[in-house]
Parts: C-alpha cells; sequence; structure tokens
C-alpha cells in the first residue's frame, strides 16, 4: 500500500474525500434497502423489482445527455451540495411515508429515479471539480484514494445494510442514509477551493449544441479519444457479464450461490487493490505504458471465463482468477484515464465530455446485454460468454499507438489547459470552437 501522501493534509480535499466516502456507503444502502422495502412492505412482484431497478440506472443517461452543459456553465460546489440534500430529502420520504401514509411502489419509482439522476449528477459535477481542487500531477493520487472508498463502499456497503435492516429495520436503515447525505452535504459546504470565474455570454448552447461539444471534446482528442473508444467497445463486452455471468456460474459450471458470492467478494477487493497500485504503475513503467498495460491485464483476465467454460471442474478456480485479476487492473486504468482527461480537458467542457462517457455506459451496456441474451438463446451460454470476452479483448487496440505508449503524466508546469487540447477557453455560445480539439 502506497503511503496516504501529501493530499492527506490538503485540508479540501479530505473534506471532499470524506463527503464522497459517507455518500459512497449512502448510495450502497439505498441501492440494497429499496428492493427490500419493495417486497416486504409493498409487495412488489418481479416486473415491479426489474422496474425500480432499472430506474436507479437509466436517468443517468438522460443526465449525461442533457445535464453537461448545464454543469460546466455553472459553480461546481453548489451542485454537489445541492444533489446530496436533494437525495437525502428523497430517500427520508420513504421511511416517512411508511410511517405517517401507505407507501406505494409508485412512490418507490419515483424515489429510485430521482435518486439515481441525482447521483448521475452529482458525479458529473464531482468529476469536473477534482481538478479545481487539486494539482493536475496530484490527480492519480487524488482519484486512487476516491476509488479506494468506493471500492471499501461496494465490499461493505451491501453487509452494512444487511445488519442495519436486520437490526433496525429497512426504513430507520434509509433514515440513517439521508443522514450520510447531509453529512456529505456538509462537508462539501465546508470547502474553501475557488472555482475559476465562468465566462457567460447572452447566447446559450442548445441540447444539441452541448453533445456536439462533448463528442469533440472526448472523441476528437488524439488521446482522450482513443481512450474513449476503448471505454465504449468495453462497455459493449460488459453487457455480455452482465447478462450471463451468474447464469454461467449457477447452471452451466454449477457453482452454488454461496460460493459465487465470495467468488464475486474477490473482485472487490481486487478493485481496492488496484486504486492503490494506478500511481506506482504509472511512475514505474510511464503513464501511457501504465494504462495499456493495465486494461490489456484487465481485458486478458476475460480469458479465466473461457477457460471455465472448457474445463468446468475448475470453474470456481478460473473465476477467482479472472475476479482477482481483472477487477483490480481495470480500476487502475480506469483511475490513469480518467486522471489524464481531468488535466488536459478544458474545465468548461469536462463535464460534457464525462456526460458523453455516462451516455455510451448506459446505452451499449444493456446493448451488449441483449445480444448477449440473443446469442446465447441461438447457441448456448458459454459460447455468448466467450464472444463477450473476445469483444473485450478487441477494446484494446485502440490504444495501441506511439501516442499513447510515449504518453507521460501532465504536471503543473505543463502547457495551460486549453494549449494542451488546442481550444481556446471560454463559455457559452462560443464553446462551438471546441470543434478545433485535437485538430479536428
Amino acid at each position: 500500500m502506497a503511503p496516504l501522501g501529501p493530499l492527506v493534509r490538503h485540508r479540501d480535499f479530505v473534506h471532499l474525500w470524506a463527503a464522497q466516502t459517507v455518500s459512497a456507503f449512502g448510495s450502497r444502502i439505498t441501492r440494497t434497502a429499496l428492493p427490500v422495502i419493495a417486497i416486504v412492505m409493498v409487495g412488489a412482484d418481479p416486473i415491479q423489482l426489474a422496474i425500480l431497478g432499472s430506474l436507479s440506472v437509466v436517468p443517468g443517461v438522460a443526465v449525461g445527455l442533457f445535464a453537461g452543459g448545464f454543469v460546466d456553465r455553472n459553480a461546481k460546489r453548489p451542485v454537489l451540495v445541492a444533489t446530496d440534500l436533494l437525495r437525502a430529502l428523497l430517500v427520508f420520504s420513504v421511511p416517512l411515508a411508511a410511517w405517517y401514509w401507505d407507501l406505494s411502489i409508485e412512490h418507490l419509482y419515483v424515489v429510485a429515479g430521482a435518486v439515481g439522476a441525482c447521483s448521475a449528477l452529482f458525479q458529473l459535477a464531482d468529476g469536473a471539480y477534482l481538478p479545481v481542487v487539486i494539482e493536475r500531477e496530484q490527480l492519480v493520487d487524488g482519484n486512487s484514494k476516491l476509488q479506494a472508498s468506493d471500492s471499501v463502499a461496494e465490499i461493505g456497503g451491501p453487509a452494512i445494510t444487511g445488519v442495519l435492516i436486520q437490526a433496525l429495520t429497512a426504513p430507520v436503515t434509509l433514515v440513517i442514509d439521508a443522514v450520510s447525505y447531509v453529512a456529505s452535504a456538509a462537508l462539501i459546504f465546508r470547502m474553501k477551493t475557488r472555482e475559476p470565474p465562468i465566462e457567460t455570454t447572452h447566447a446559450t448552447p442548445s441540447i444539441v449544441d452541448d453533445v456536439r461539444i462533448g463528442l469533440r471534446a472526448g472523441f476528437g482528442h488524439p488521446i482522450v479519444g482513443r481512450t474513449f473508444w476503448a471505454i465504449a467497445i468495453d462497455d459493449l463486452s460488459g453487457g455480455f457479464f452482465m447478462g450471463l455471468y451468474t447464469l454461467l456460474a449457477l447452471q452451466t459450471l454449477g457453482i452454488d450461490v454461496a460460493t459465487l458470492g465470495i467468488v464475486i467478494g474477490l473482485g472487490g477487493i481486487s478493485a481496492l487493490a488496484g486504486a492503490f497500485i494506478a500511481g506506482a504503475l504509472s511512475r514505474r513503467f510511464g503513464f501511457g505504458r501504465a494504462m495499456i498495460a493495465t486494461f490489456a491485464v484487465g481485458k486478458s483476465a476475460g480469458l479465466s471465463i473461457v477457460a471455465a467454460t472448457l474445463l468446468p471442474s475448475l470453474g470456481v478456480m478460473w473465476l477467482s482468477i479472472g475476479q482477482l485479476v481483472g477487477d483490480g487492473a481495470l480500476v487502475a486504468f480506469s483511475i490513469l484515464a480518467s486522471s489524464y482527461r481531468q488535466a488536459v480537458l478544458p474545465l468548461d467542457v469536462m463535464a460534457r465530455a464525462n456526460g458523453l462517457l455516462q451516455v455510451l455506459g448506459g446505452v451499449l451496456t444493456p446493448l451488449g446485454a441483449l445480444a448477449a441474451g440473443v446469442l446465447a438463446t441461438a447457441t448456448s451460454v458459454s459460447t455468448a460468454m466467450q464472444a463477450g470476452v473476445a469483444i473485450g479483448l478487441f477494446a484494446v487496440m485502440p490504444l495501441l499507438g506511439r501516442a499513447v505508449v510515449e504518453l507521460q503524466a501532465p504536471a503543473s508546469g505543463d502547457a495551460p489547459l486549453a494549449d494542451v487540447v488546442g481550444v481556446a477557453g471560454g463559455s457559452g455560445a462560443n464553446d462551438g470552437d471546441i470543434g478545433k480539439v485535437g485538430g479536428a
């Protein structure tokens, strides 16, 4: 484990880190407790549970598509505070309704969808705010710490929620969840970092303009664009795993539910390790080489699934290897890719570029899951999973270029952000000039 480093003495980063840690656990509580309440208190059927689950994810696509420009044109800290407080009110409305009125599935639908939208908006603002709070050479360290907290929340959040529900009931657990969002908002409110002034114009770009700006800022940049293509293909292949991984383990390989839970838990531990090694790998091998290596290793770990389908008697071993190797490597890649993106893209287009990634994930992952289902029906679950692994390996191709191999981490002494991407800074109507990104 790398030393905690100088960021632990950075007051505003520590506040942001603590806020995100609290918020990450709160998100897991919401995600786990809402279905429990739907089953126990409302008597939801499988279709209603499926709708409830989708409503926590689908709004992220709309937010990524339509809200990026709003975030770019406004101060980020108030957005973070407002989304936390709104999530607190939404979550608190559930136990309030359970105690004093008749809680309905429609109420839970509204809460799940609105909390999902607020969480997506929080992520957009957070990704654009971190480069304001810390220096560019600190971004890998900062993102690693934030990812480590998120990994711990992913590992421990559902278990803690289960204990709280068992001991205090689900409605009381959601009260604790609401308090966690208020605590996050208070921590962010206490931050002192001044955001750079935002230029305003009389004309505000349309939604179409905002989408075009996000596309050109992301895919138009010579390095960031390569990572966007890699992530997009990875999202598509990830849909195959989302749709069929559990089915493959339980039915094709004959793994019992308890063992599968342990195997998946190994991925959470690996993700935590990946958060700590990202910075060390970039310093040891170079930033670009570390990005390529971590992504290649992460996607190659999918071959363990192919091995499991060929040797089902060793299925537990192969799936465990895949979780231990793949999750950690992909988390390390995500930290490096997001840190570079935050360092080189102009601050006034950051949220629109990150929003594009939310849209890609929200569209391509379900598309991959649908394709996996069709292929599995026509052939077999094993064949469909092998196809998903093959698509994942292809995702490495966009990164294989000299520009990425020789890439070094940006530092504070580098050229100004706007010069790095060849774009004049500015907001509002002048954002149309983003078309110059990367020489496009």
